[in-house]
C-alpha cells in the first residue's frame, strides 16, 4: 500500500494569559464548551475528556439552529502536562499541539492533517476561527 502525502496545516495565537490557565481552559470540559465552535451561529453543548495517553476526548459541535451537527474525538497518544498533546481522531487523522509560556502569555501553536471533504482553506479558516476564540474566552475569564 502506497503512503498518501498528508497537508499538514497549522493555526496559532499568543494567549495574554499564564501557561497553567491556558492548558486549563484548553483542557476542561467545563471551559470547552464555551469557546470551542468557529462562528457564532454554532455551539458546543457538552465535552468529555480523558486527558491521559490512551485516553478518549469528545466534543458536541452544533449549530444553534439545530441543522446540522458533528462529534469531533479522538484518542491521546502524548500528553505533557503544559507543554505537549497529540492525538489521533476518530478518521485516523494526527493533530498535535504545543504550548510555550513567555512570562505571562503563552504561545499555542496547533498543528493538524487536513481531511479531504472541505477546501483547505475552510479547514485553516474554521480551525483558526475556533483558536482565535479560546483566545478572547482565555483573556476574558
Amino acid at each position: 500500500m502506497e503512503a498518501q502525502n498528508k497537508t499538514v496545516l497549522t493555526v496559532q495565537n499568543i494567549i495574554n494569559a499564564p501557561i497553567e490557565k491556558v492548558w486549563a481552559y484548553w483542557t476542561a470540559p467545563e471551559h470547552i464548551t464555551k469557546w470551542c465552535n468557529a462562528s457564532e451561529d454554532w455551539h458546543t453543548p457538552n465535552a468529555t475528556n480523558d486527558l491521559r495517553v490512551g485516553g478518549k476526548f469528545s466534543t458536541r459541535m452544533e449549530a444553534k439552529d439545530g441543522s446540522m451537527g458533528f462529534d469531533f474525538g479522538g484518542v491521546y497518544d502524548v500528553v505533557n502536562i503544559n507543554e505537549y498533546i497529540a492525538y489521533t481522531l476518530g478518521d485516523e487523522r494526527k493533530v498535535n499541539i504545543s504550548f510555550t509560556a513567555d512570562g505571562n502569555s503563552t504561545k499555542v501553536v496547533e498543528n493538524f492533517e487536513a481531511e479531504n471533504e472541505n477546501p483547505i482553506e475552510m479547514q485553516q479558516g474554521g480551525w483558526q476561527a475556533i483558536m482565535d476564540n479560546f483566545k478572547t474566552y482565555t483573556e476574558t475569564n
